[in-house]
């Protein structure tokens, strides 16, 4: 890319965050020149602020369908461990490039991030200090729009454990560790067609 003036600008990682996008996603932007990028001597890439606000712009006026037929598989990770969220994020995002995951580490941090990300599928472990699992999924189902949300908890408690602390949350999916990332990915294959999950 030519030199370029350096107006107000962020790196990739930093443009995905705001577009709540996958990297991949971002740097595909930049190739397709949808989003103004360069290159800086010393080798990184900025992205024009201005461009990424235009971006948003136009996907705020495009038309519902055109938006349906756009829209990508939004799925969200929230686990405190940090070996299991990557490797559920790398997961996810390996699936499929239509897919873009947003990972958490606490379930503060998640409910915060519902009404900017809207995941179609949300992952989450149960066990998770300040607010668990049981909880997350609680806020989550009072909130109306987010009732198409399919959700997956997960945990590596024993049955009678669960039972114990009464069971998986009503209104979730539960799944015993280690994941099956081989299932996993089947199902995310699945629900690749738009109708499953718009």
């Amino acid at each position: 890319m030519a030199p370029h003036p350096t107006p107000t600008c962020c790196g990739t990682s930093k443009a995905a965050e705001l577009l709540q996008l996958s990297v991949g996603t971002v740097q595909s932007l930049v190739d397709k020149n949808i989003l103004n990028a360069w290159i800086t001597e010393g080798g990184h890439r900025r992205i024009s602020l201005e461009s990424i606000h235009n971006y948003q712009i136009q996907q705020q006026k495009l038309p519902a369908l055109e938006r349906l037929i756009n829209d990508r598989l939004r799925v969200m990770v929230v686990d405190d461990d940090d070996v299991s969220r990557h490797l559920l994020q790398d997961t996810c995002l390996a699936a499929h490039a239509q897919i873009d995951c947003s990972a958490w580490a606490s379930a503060i941090e998640g409910l915060l991030q519902l009404p900017l990300f809207k995941p179609h599928i949300l992952f989450l472990d149960l066990m998770m200090s300040q607010v668990d699992g049981w909880e997350m999924v609680r806020q989550v189902k009072l909130k109306q729009d987010y009732s198409k949300v399919q959700i997956f908890t997960y945990s590596a408690l024993s049955s009678n454990e669960l039972i114990e602390r009464g069971g998986p949350p009503p209104g979730a999916n539960f799944l015993p560790k280690p994941l099956d990332l081989g299932w996993l990915k089947g199902y995310l294959l699945g629900m690749m067609s738009p109708q499953t999950w718009v």
